[in-house]
């Protein structure tokens, strides 16, 4: 029977684990949380016949599991013995980022019983450093978004639909929040006359059919469009001869609230009716209008 890849998602405590099991969910992998590692050989023995519709499968392991550092080493020559590769994610972060986060979340930290938090964070860093150094990729965490870290573990997870084709992500921005930093393609569409000057339009967004009309019924989008679209399709089939799995589009105006929003819903409708998996974030949206 065909063993199904496993990947370990571990790593210190705030650093984005959580984030990174959905984004594996998302893409059709079996995710189980805080799976105490003594398990995991018994839960592949029975799993085997229920794996083949996914993926693969992912566990969340970490210091929450009291055996996982003192078990994880022989737990994992078992399932090499029984036929199985596996890889380990490891997610991390630096301490003032971590302090930050766990300020904002009020979650607690698994080694804060008996120790302050920061305590609880370097423990952890050292505790942790062994494994760190067997995992085969290491993802600071530190500067990336929630859509950063999930377009990385996309990338990472590299699946083809069924299909055959590319898993597509368009995503709008504002270049005053910088630049996706997982973009393949990246257009400015801050030629595009822009509505935050009509003060009528200001507070709205590029969802509503206000902005959209005022974006979209003009010459000079339209005929971008028609040349963009012209030369999409002709790149994405490149990008899937060459074995690309997953393509990012990012689409930019200013701050990422009306013509970035407008142009991103075009274009990945525009996807979509080809028959390729396609998928639409605003990235920017929801913070404060810009010129």
């Amino acid at each position: 029977m065909k063993r199904p890849p496993i990947t370990i998602v571990t790593g210190r405590s705030g650093s984005g684990k959580s984030t990174a099991l959905a984004a594996f969910e998302d893409l059709g992998y079996y995710c189980v949380d805080n799976m105490p590692v003594v398990l995991l050989p018994g839960f592949m023995d029975l799993s085997l016949e229920n794996a083949n519709p996914f993926a693969g499968l992912v566990f969340g392991m970490d210091l929450r599991d009291n055996n996982f550092i003192g078990r994880h080493e022989s737990v994992l020559n078992v399932l090499k013995g029984m036929g199985f590769q596996f890889r380990i994610i490891f997610l991390e972060a630096n301490e003032k980022i971590l302090l930050r986060r766990y300020s904002q979340t009020r979650r607690l930290h698994p080694l804060a019983l008996d120790k302050n938090i920061h305590d609880a964070i370097l423990a952890e860093k050292t505790i942790l450093s062994t494994l760190r150094h067997k995992a085969d990729h290491i993802l600071d965490t530190s500067d990336m978004t929630v859509h950063d870290l999930k377009a990385v573990i996309r990338k990472m997870a590299a699946v083809v639909t069924e299909h055959g084709h590319m898993r597509v992500q368009v995503i709008s921005f504002g270049f005053k929040f910088g630049l996706p930093a997982y973009a393949d393609l990246v257009m400015d569409v801050r030629f595009i006359k822009n509505p935050y000057f009509v003060e009528s339009l200001r507070p709205l967004s590029g969802k509503t059919e206000k902005i959209r009309s005022f974006v979209l019924n003009n010459d000079q989008t339209c005929l971008f469009l028609k040349k963009y679209f012209d030369l999409l399709d002709t790149l994405i089939p490149q990008y899937e001869n060459e074995g690309k799995t997953y393509l990012t589009i990012a689409i930019g105006c200013t701050g990422g609230r009306h013509r970035s929003v407008v142009i991103a819903g075009q274009v990945y409708d525009h996807i979509s009716t080809s028959g390729r998996m396609a998928e639409l974030t605003h990235r920017d949206i929801d913070k404060s209008a810009s010129l």
